[in-house]
């Protein structure tokens, strides 16, 4: 059974290439999920290009989501949305709420409150839980089960799901009420320290260790790189350690990202979307200053698949 979705502050479709699947990733493919994603809208006209590219038979609306009106979004079974994130980052200024960027979770409190989907998924950093101890998580699920649904959330930590990336977020899900059923959120499937029969965190250097080859790196799409050097100490100028999973990918520090850990250089747009888990088919437009943030910005396609993958045996076995 096919699910229709909308993404709500897409990017460039991090989020929906995992509910969407049919992709390879380091050798593993990850199939098809039954999500047909009939509308989108992000703000920033970059990141639209890349997802009306990589997603065209979806409807894509480039507009401040407080400017649509709710009559023109389509009615669904599932809304996803990973609304703006970086007031509430550990490594921000931590506005939070107060900020007008932290508000637009509200916007997909009026999207789903309209649409009245069966369940929905929403995704944010780390900080939201814990800022001004606790009121932001608190704030939001309250918003959220004024409408009329059960609130479970989650800090998942993406290399737990195969990215090679220590990326933590906190993952919220809402099930209309009437359903009556509660969400599981998908199993583990790889470990920092596994035991017999289980799968260890994918190293940087097993995800991008084909690229050294600068042959081979740029004839793939996105292999430019910032010539920035390097500011020991500063946020997004480490080397990353070649047999850990790589640091998180950071929007804000797309002309800072993190030295390649054997080249004297730093990581590619296209090593930093390996990093995220995307495949090597999927194009980020424009420049590579818009590629770095656009990967930051995303949520890791293999992760997002875990969780796709999760809320289609929610919603069969209704």
């Amino acid at each position: 059974m096919k699910y229709k979705m909308i993404s709500l502050f897409a990017g460039a479709g991090g989020f929906d290439l995992g509910f969407k699947g049919g992709f390879n990733f380091l050798d593993t493919f990850y199939e098809n999920n039954p999500f047909d994603i009939v509308w989108a809208n992000d703000i920033n006209e970059r990141a639209c290009k890349t997802l009306k590219y990589n997603f065209p038979h979806t409807e894509v609306v480039c507009a401040d989501i407080k400017s649509i009106s709710l009559d023109n979004i389509p009615t669904v079974d599932v809304v996803v949305g990973g609304f703006p994130c970086q007031d509430f980052s550990l490594a921000g200024k931590r506005k939070g709420l107060n900020a007008q960027r932290g508000q637009l979770y509200l916007n997909m409190v009026n999207v789903v409150r309209a649409k009245k989907p069966k369940i929905f998924i929403a995704e944010n950093v780390k900080g939201l839980l814990t800022w001004e101890k606790g009121l932001a998580i608190r704030t939001i699920i309250d918003d959220f089960e004024k409408i009329g649904y059960k609130i479970q959330y989650k800090l998942l930590n993406s290399a737990d799901y195969g990215v090679p990336q220590l990326r933590e977020r906190v993952i919220i899900v809402g099930v209309k009420n009437d359903i009556g059923k509660n969400f599981i959120f998908p199993n583990q499937t790889h470990y920092e320290y596994p035991i017999t029969s289980q799968k260890a965190w994918v190293s940087i250097k097993e995800a991008i260790q084909d690229l050294e080859n600068d042959d081979a790196h740029f004839l793939l799409p996105n292999s430019g790189y910032s010539k920035a050097k390097l500011y020991p100490g500063k946020q997004g100028n480490t080397t990353t350690k070649a047999d850990k999973p790589a640091p998180t990918m950071r929007a804000e520090h797309h002309g800072n990202i993190e030295f390649h850990y054997c080249l004297p250089r730093r990581l590619s747009a296209r090593e930093a979307a390996r990093i995220q888990s995307f495949p090597d088919d999927f194009v980020f437009l424009q420049s590579t200053t818009d590629a770095y943030r656009q990967v930051g910005n995303a949520v890791a396609p293999v992760f997002a698949w875990h969780l796709a993958r999760a809320i289609k045996e929610f919603l069969d076995d209704l």
